[in-house]
């Protein structure tokens, strides 16, 4: 079995290889998530502890948390499902996933160191290797840099300079994230008064409707009275032309 091992703190990663069954032993029956002591992998990892945070079976199926078995399973699956990527919207279907538990057909388990131990660890923790990208969200930008808000963040922006395969000079910076500009100032004040004018908008026409289903009404009342007038007149009438024939 490999045993991938992660080290925040440092940046870096180490991969091992793991053939004697006895050690494998105690990796067994454990659950994605839980911590264990470093020592189980070899006396060079005395005093660190790690945890589990995946893995791999030999045909290249991921362990997902939640799945209570060391097997493999076939789960229904939707949009934002680790082992599942969404081909049309609203798609669903049925993929074959492992568990959360570590069994024996595990081909790559991955580690992350969460306690540094006394002993230095070639590949792991004798070297720091920095961050290569830069945060992108406009307030952690200002935190880095301590910057006000008075401050233009845009000129701040960690970017890298690179030669493409074409040779030409790019710089790649990210996208600034929750970036208050005087243009999204503006969308946002457009957006306010749209949904105000809206507003207004269906008060006059339900105003309109309701004057209008009263005028209706009114023509109704109006229309009836007249018609039952005129049938009372017809009958007044019948009724003196009966007498005066009597």
């Amino acid at each position: 079995m490999k045993i991938n091992i992660a080290c925040p703190s440092t940046g870096m990663q180490k991969v091992i290889e793991i053939d004697d069954e006895k050690r494998l032993q105690n990796l067994y029956e454990r659950r994605m998530a839980q911590e264990i002591e470093g020592s189980i992998l070899g006396e060079e990892f005395d005093g660190y502890i790690f945890r589990i945070s995946g893995g791999n079976d030999k045909q290249g199926f991921p362990m997902r948390q939640g799945v209570l078995t060391n097997t493999r399973v076939r789960l229904l699956m939707q949009k934002g499902h680790k082992g599942y990527r969404q081909r049309r919207q609203g798609e669903r279907k049925r993929k074959s996933i492992r568990g959360c538990i570590v069994g024996q057909d595990i081909s790559v388990l991955n580690l992350v160191v969460t306690q540094v131990g006394a002993n230095t660890v070639e590949g792991l923790t004798n070297d720091t290797i920095p961050r290569r990208l830069g945060p992108k969200r406009a307030s952690n930008i200002r935190k880095l840099f301590n910057l006000t808000k008075e401050d233009d963040v845009r000129k701040y922006v960690i970017s890298r300079t690179f030669t493409n395969k074409k040779g030409k000079t790019v710089r790649k910076a990210p996208k600034i994230q929750r970036l208050v500009t005087p243009l999204t100032l503006q969308r946002k004040r457009a957006r306010k008064a749209e949904k105000m004018s809206s507003v207004l908008r269906n008060k006059e026409e339900a105003a309109a409707y309701k004057k209008l289903v009263a005028q209706r009404l009114a023509e109704k009342r109006e229309a009836r009275r007249s018609l039952i007038s005129k049938r009372r007149s017809s009958r007044k009438s019948a009724k003196m032309g009966a007498e005066q024939t009597k």
